[in-house]
């Protein structure tokens, strides 16, 4: 249907947009990794400073840190590795152990309140996984990169959930050592690491198509019984 001189898009072009945004956050979030290590480098920081820092950023975690160490500074790899793994542990220890705290602490002040409530609410739509399957679905969280995935909502993710502290440390770690070897893996076929990036994007997104296209069917069948 037509207003004016534009259309609406069709389900197959909504879905297509949709594809290309969630590269979005791939893209922006390899630039940002990299900005921020010619940044350091700039300021004298050794290389592996460099990537164990990345490491510990939100978002970028071992996902950046990895081809940054691989593919920019050809670090040796199980230097790249082991180094972004202890950057991306360092702050979960400490997000599990006061994340609570915290929350009582800068709950009293409107602005912080704010923020939490919206993390939170957040981090409950999209742990799915993990409230059903709890510590593999946690394992499963954190490894599989997609976007707003990671340790750091993970690790959020098993605080509001009520996880047990070493329980949910054991799970991240485990899902951090998945994370190691497929970003590793794509990192060493640089371009077609890409391309296979884009590929699983493509299937999540038909996934998400047929069941949504499932439950539709499903609640036009049941508003169709008397």
């Amino acid at each position: 249907m037509r207003v004016g001189n534009f259309s609406r898009p069709t389900g197959n072009r909504r879905w297509f947009w949709l594809f290309l945004f969630l590269l979005i956050p791939v893209v922006v979030n390899a630039g940002t990794g990299e900005r921020l290590a010619f940044w350091l480098s700039s300021r004298g920081v050794s290389p592996q400073l460099v990537v164990f820092l990345i490491a510990m950023v939100p978002i970028i975690e071992l996902r950046g840190a990895v081809p940054i160490g691989n593919n920019l500074f050809n670090l040796p790899l199980w230097q790249t590795v082991l180094l972004s793994i202890l950057g991306n542990m360092v702050p979960i220890v400490l997000i599990l152990h006061f994340l609570e705290r915290l929350v009582v602490w800068l709950g009293k002040f409107g602005f912080f309140r704010r923020f939490f409530d919206w993390l939170f609410a957040r981090t409950r739509r999209r742990s799915g996984v993990i409230q059903r399957f709890e510590f593999w679905g946690l394992v499963l969280f954190v490894g599989i990169p997609l976007p707003m995935t990671g340790a750091w909502t993970g690790s959020v993710a098993a605080v509001l959930l009520g996880l047990p502290y070493w329980r949910a440390l054991l799970g991240i770690f485990f899902g951090v050592l998945l994370a190691a070897i497929i970003v590793t893996t794509l990192s060493c076929l640089e371009w077609w690491g890409l391309v296979i990036v884009a590929v699983v994007l493509l299937l999540v997104l038909i996934r998400q198509l047929l069941f949504k296209s499932g439950v539709g069917d499903k609640k036009a069948k049941s508003d169709f019984k008397f």
